[in-house]
């Protein structure tokens, strides 16, 4: 579908303009479906190595819900190996029961539920999960819509809207599907990246300005509330300085203390300072996570307590406050961060009325960047949200890591997603199931990161489930793949260092027979699907 004029933002262009019509079933790798300009959805199957079978419509959208105006792109996920969602763009969601694709490819699908949920969206991610025995089916779906509140910008604002579905019917037979939760999280951008936790029990999403959770059931959620302020009179009980690794602070102490009489307890989170036998000084929940064991006191003159926190996560980024809420504290700069501000604050106080601090470097030219070099000011989070309380219990600042592709390499787990670090491509695994390392690092493409950056006719990226290779393809004709390095039959070497080359990373491109834009772009172990508007091509990538 094209974008009409009142769909005129980047968002909008980012959303749908940018939608990948085409959806590989990662339960059953040799098929891949589509929704076409009739409401048919369309499965096709590879059948003797390359060649397609003849497209089977397995559902088909019924209704006058193309006749719709503001009516966006037909969305289809496939949820789990049984079930799959779908959007007829038009604000209709539809739950289906599709059966064991793999077994059946012929199969009808069944509806389960069909529900106007509101506006048109477009369903960018969902679920499937059993717990005490009900099945439940979770949906996050994306919107762009008119905000009221907006009065700078484009006036347009994003929401996400995670909906819960379950089969009310029970444990037996029979099945009825009805909304258990709606839950609204609204931004100022598209996402690069939201999915749902495997089991329903938090939501992962990575955009360039933050989402919060605005309504519940329609709802709106509260805000907590602010204690009043109050003006603390008395002398601060405590100092503190900071690192990027650590913190230091000094505790007041009756005169006289001694280690025996010292009451002093530390976890991750918490700390608690004080006398045995009386209420502690200093009491609360830390700004963030410190380690216990690297952490240690000594009584200092026999009046204060000299603590050292390390901190657990060593990022670079530096505490607001130490205690939660405790006002009873004063804040030191150390002598680094003195001389730090002094360094950067020099020119303001130059005598010469016109100072030119930046009079010592060499003047840099923009045209001499390249597309690889240049990053958005604002970096982007990674934020982890806990479905029961609805708050951000994890949070990592992408910084200038650029978003590259999400891709599907584990259909029981979260989708991956990919980030530049310098020149390369990393593909990150999310590990919701732990906390402490929710995040891991499973493949590396080298270069890919640079290569990319050069193209800029540039629409989809993806990248095999085994790692084999990655590709991508432009918005006309052209696709490139970008193999792993491997290991030379025969000998090679480097003519300008005269060194031995081990192995070689093959880089190749392929051109359609036509010149019509590429609607959907899916990589698979062995094959290369591209879906232009009137062809579905398949392309052979690896023989294994």
């Amino acid at each position: 579908m094209k974008l009409k004029e009142s769909q005129y933002t980047l968002d909008h262009m980012r959303a749908f303009g940018m939608y990948n019509y085409l959806h590989l079933d990662q339960w059953y790798e040799d098929s891949v479906l589509f929704v076409d300009c009739k409401g048919r959805v369309l499965s096709l199957t590879v059948t003797l190595d390359t060649a397609l079978g003849k497209p089977w419509e397995v559902y088909r959208i019924e209704g006058d819900s193309w006749q719709r105006e503001d009516r966006l792109c037909a969305s289809l996920s496939l949820t789990s190996a049984t079930w799959a969602a779908l959007s007829d763009g038009s604000g209709r969601l539809y739950l289906l029961r599709t059966g064991k694709r793999a077994d059946s490819s012929h199969l009808k699908w069944e509806a389960l539920f069909i529900e106007d949920v509101g506006d048109p969206f477009i369903i960018l991610h969902s679920v499937s999960h059993v717990q005490d025995g009900v099945h439940t089916l979770e949906v996050l779906l994306l919107r762009i819509q008119k905000d009221q509140q907006e009065t700078k910008g484009s006036e347009f604002s994003t929401s996400l809207e995670w909906i819960t579905v379950s089969n009310v019917a029970g444990k037996g037979p029979d099945k009825k599907y009805e909304v258990k939760t709606r839950r609204v999280l609204k931004g100022k951008t598209v996402p690069n990246y939201a999915a749902i936790e495997p089991q329903g029990k938090g939501l992962m999403v990575a955009a360039e300005k933050p989402f919060v959770f605005t309504h519940v059931d329609g709802q709106p959620v509260e805000a907590p509330e602010q204690e009043p302020m109050e003006v603390e009179t008395t002398e601060p009980i405590y100092f503190w300085q900071q690192t990027t690794d650590d913190i230091t602070m000094i505790v007041r102490m009756p005169e006289g203390v001694t280690k025996e009489t010292v009451h002093f307890s530390l976890t991750r989170d918490d700390i608690s300072i004080g006398v045995k036998g009386s209420d502690p000084f200093l009491e609360g929940q830390l700004f963030a996570s410190v380690d216990p064991e690297a952490s240690a006191w000594i009584i200092k003159n026999d009046k204060s307590l000299e603590v050292t926190l390390q901190k657990q996560v060593v990022d670079g980024s530096m505490w607001p406050e130490l205690v939660m809420g405790n006002s009873r504290g004063k804040y030191m700069l150390s002598d680094e961060q003195v001389a730090k501000i002094h360094e950067r604050l020099t020119h303001l106080t130059s005598e010469d009325m016109n100072a030119d601090p930046a009079r010592d470097m060499p003047p840099c030219n923009s045209q001499e960047l390249e597309d690889c070099d240049q990053f958005p000011e604002e970096g982007s989070n990674l934020t982890y949200f806990d479905g029961q309380s609805l708050k951000p219990t994890h949070v990592v600042n992408l910084g200038i890591h650029q978003y590259l592709f999400t891709v599907d390499v584990n259909p029981s787990e979260m989708p991956c997603l990919c980030l530049r670090h310098d020149v390369d491509a990393l593909l990150w695994q999310p590990r919701p199931d732990r906390p402490d390392d929710m995040w891991e690092h499973i493949a590396t493409f080298n270069a890919l990161g640079y290569v990319q950056a050069s193209k800029r006719d540039k629409k989809f990226l993806t990248c095999a489930p085994n790692f084999s290779y990655a590709s991508l393809c432009e918005c006309l004709r052209r696709s490139f793949i970008y193999r792993q390095p491997q290991t030379l039959d025969t000998v090679l070497f480097n003519r300008k260092q005269g060194r031995q080359v081990g192995q070689v990373a093959k880089q190749q491109v392929d051109s359609l027979d036509v010149d019509k834009p590429i609607l959907g772009f899916r990589a698979t172990n062995e094959r290369l699907y591209i879906l232009t508007c009137s062809n579905l091509y398949v392309l052979k990538v690896n023989n294994d």
